[in-house]
């Protein structure tokens, strides 16, 4: 009984706290439209037909109103982060299956870029063996184009590019000492993926990635949507959270008109570089798409993963990270379920929740 009051509780603040944000979102958009008491009835009627609950109406109002496109298949952040990933997804794994430093031995069969150090709970490697720190160092003593992120944190946060000359990086001209006693206990160090020429023009100073997010149903991988995350001029990170901007990427691998950031930062129809967003190619998508359904199959505690992929000069796919925890593109791309939201809530509403 006890634990069951935790839990509930733990779901009313964690909603209180996404719906006032999401209401605070909808005051910085400057269109002025909302849907209608006729919209608002189809939408409570849909949920409650499909999944027997109410629901909050504030993320159909945000996403109508940054985007004028009107669906009852929106998935309400509250009710995601609340209810639905710890259905779909074996959560009391996450933790530990989301350290990047772990990628490489977990999924094969796909390019990963190349590691040079890593740093897990204090303890350094390279090349799989462990070293003292000093080994470390000497092993980035002078490097080219490589970035440090932290292994165990989400959203682009601690992601710098940077170069070594003689220990000194190009981060107001740190000493990789300090450097790795600033980031420890966890992260690493890899050298910068060398894009393909079409995702580069798009923005040159980020790695731009195609987030896939695929969804397990049986021997079946379902991709409900895919979107291009571009960075901003001069700026070396693609996440909407750090600046950087998306746009749905249709079934031809064409891009959609419009692109939005941060909240009111909408419909965006030209990168900084100048190239208008809406038919723009993007390469060897087809086979970034059919290599992530081989590697969601990898791993079987997870039936949803969002994929930031990138590619690269020799037009082949290359996975930059992965995500048991994705935030959902729904202002780039729509619904995030898309044409798969019936099947999806249907299979996984009955199953214990792993979040709490």
């Amino acid at each position: 009984m006890k634990n069951s009051f935790i839990t509930r509780l733990k779901k009313i603040r964690t909603s209180y706290k996404l719906i006032k944000g999401v209401r605070q979102n909808i005051r910085r958009i400057d269109a002025d439209r909302d849907i209608t008491r006729e919209q608002e009835s189809e939408i409570k009627e849909y949920y409650k037909n499909l999944l027997g609950i109410d629901i909050p109406l504030d993320w159909h109002r945000y996403f109508y109103k940054r985007t004028g496109v009107y669906s009852v298949r929106y998935i309400p952040t509250s009710l995601y982060y609340t209810e639905i990933i710890g259905k779909i997804n074996q959560m009391r794994f996450e933790r530990a299956y989301s350290d990047k430093n772990l990628t490489e031995f977990l999924l094969t069969g796909i390019r990963q870029p190349e590691t040079i150090v890593k740093n897990m709970n204090g303890h350094y490697y390279l090349n799989g063996t462990a070293v003292d720190k000093e080994t470390a160092i000497q092993a980035c003593w002078n490097l080219d184009d490589v970035i440090i992120k932290p292994s165990l944190q989400r959203h682009g946060s601690g992601v710098k590019k940077f170069s070594v000359h003689d220990g000194v990086t190009s981060i107001k001209n740190e000493s990789v000492e300090h450097l790795f006693t600033r980031y420890q206990p966890d992260f690493l160090i890899q050298r910068v993926v060398h894009q393909h020429r079409l995702l580069s023009d798009l923005n040159p100073s980020s790695v731009n990635t195609i987030r896939i997010l695929s969804y397990r149903s049986g021997m079946e991988v379902l991709v409900p949507y895919t979107v291009i995350r571009i960075g901003r001029k001069g700026w070396d990170i693609d996440n909407e959270t750090a600046g950087g901007i998306s746009t749905r990427i249709n079934a031809d691998g064409t891009l959609a008109k419009y692109a939005f950031g941060a909240p009111g930062n909408d419909m965006i129809e030209k990168t900084d570089t100048g190239i208008i967003l809406e038919g723009y190619r993007i390469p060897s998508y087809e086979k970034a798409i059919e290599t992530v359904k081989g590697l969601h199959l990898q791993l079987p505690h997870f039936n949803l993963i969002g994929w930031d992929i990138s590619i690269d000069e020799d037009g082949e796919p290359v996975l930059i990270e992965w995500n048991v925890w994705p935030e959902l593109s729904q202002s780039a791309n729509g619904p995030a379920f898309g044409e798969y939201t019936e099947r999806i809530l249907k299979e996984i509403w009955n199953r214990p929740n792993t979040m709490y």
